[in-house]
């Protein structure tokens, strides 16, 4: 018989919802720790001429090496260490310059207590993250945060619930004070990010996709509708830009124009392309970042814009160019 056969009415989301609400409650109270010693933690870590190295047993150490990613995403070089780990030879990968956040909720984690001595010895400074100021490491500790939460959610009391989600909010209160005090930008955190969807955004420009040489459509004024339209069929492009021989733009002329044409009395056969070309076109300077390429676009309702440099065409950028390089 399974658990469930004993208790077939049991109320999943009245638990799940008085989870919340305890956590809640714990998160909630964890203002009153954001205090002198807080700020005394920022500074330190500000003032660090080293990494932030965050240590924890168990749960602690899971949020710990969470605690760590967010720190070295948003400008804090830092890195994770396994207390037991450490007194087996890791303990070698930190120096005097760095600072220790070592996290333990009751303060009394015996792997992190060995430790302490000999990082005291070596003059690394210490922040600690416990319930408790008069624990073992919260009195052998430099600085001080206290997380302490009135209940976990486990009705045993025993399931690191609320404690470790206080543990996680005072991290990432950390975190973004420090972040914020550094004046650390959207394309710093793109620099940290470069496979992701804002590093792609905030990094590439529009000469990192654009089509240049031999790959621009182009024709002078005085070419045939017809070589211009060999040369749009060639480029695959959808355009072809009318220039001089210096590359000084005179118009443009798109798929769409040709379809635009056909309501006319323009004889095909014969005309020239200065004839049914639009003048000018709309461009934009290579240095330009992708993501805002793209906006024009949008705002102007065309797939692909002309790459100036003063009034030089250099490259030509599509739509699937933004496609291909993801920052769509």
């Amino acid at each position: 018989m399974s658990y469930l056969d004993l208790q077939p009415k049991f109320d999943f989301q009245r638990v799940g919802k008085q989870v919340i609400l305890i956590e809640i409650d714990g998160l909630s109270q964890l203002d009153q720790y954001i205090n002198e010693d807080f700020t005394n933690a920022c500074k330190a870590i500000l003032n660090c001429l080293g990494k932030v190295v965050i240590m924890g047993m168990g749960k602690s150490g899971h949020v710990g090496r969470k605690i760590a990613a967010t720190f070295s995403s948003t400008g804090t070089s830092s890195f994770f260490v396994h207390p037991g780990e450490a007194s087996h030879g890791d303990l070698g990968m930190i120096t005097a310059r760095d600072i220790v956040l070592a996290i333990s909720n009751s303060g009394e984690s015996r792997e992190i207590q060995t430790l302490l001595p000999i990082l005291k010895r070596q003059k690394t400074q210490l922040i600690c993250m416990t319930n408790n100021l008069e624990s073992s490491i919260g009195r052998a500790t430099d600085i001080h945060l206290c997380i302490k939460v009135p209940h976990e959610a486990c009705p045993l009391g025993l399931v690191p619930t609320a404690s470790t989600t206080a543990i996680l909010a005072m991290g990432d209160a950390l975190a973004i004070a420090i972040l914020q005090a550094r004046g650390f930008t959207a394309e710093n955190f793109a620099l940290s990010h470069p496979g992701g969807t804002l590093g792609r955004k905030l990094l590439l420009h529009v000469n990192d996709i654009m089509h240049t040489g031999n790959e621009i459509p182009k024709v002078n004024r005085d070419a045939s509708l017809r070589d211009a339209l060999l040369e749009i069929t060639r480029k695959k492009l959808g355009l072809t830009v009318i220039c001089d021989k210096w590359m000084k733009i005179e118009g443009i002329f798109t798929d769409g124009d040709l379809r635009r044409i056909f309501n006319t009395n323009i004889d095909l056969n014969h005309a020239k392309i200065a004839d049914v070309m639009t003048c000018g076109g709309i461009s934009i300077q290579s240095n330009v970042l992708a993501v805002d390429a793209l906006n024009l676009m949008q705002d102007r309702h065309i797939t692909s814009l002309l790459v100036t440099n003063g009034k030089q065409l250099i490259g030509v950028v599509h739509m699937h160019d933004m496609l291909r390089a993801g920052v769509v």
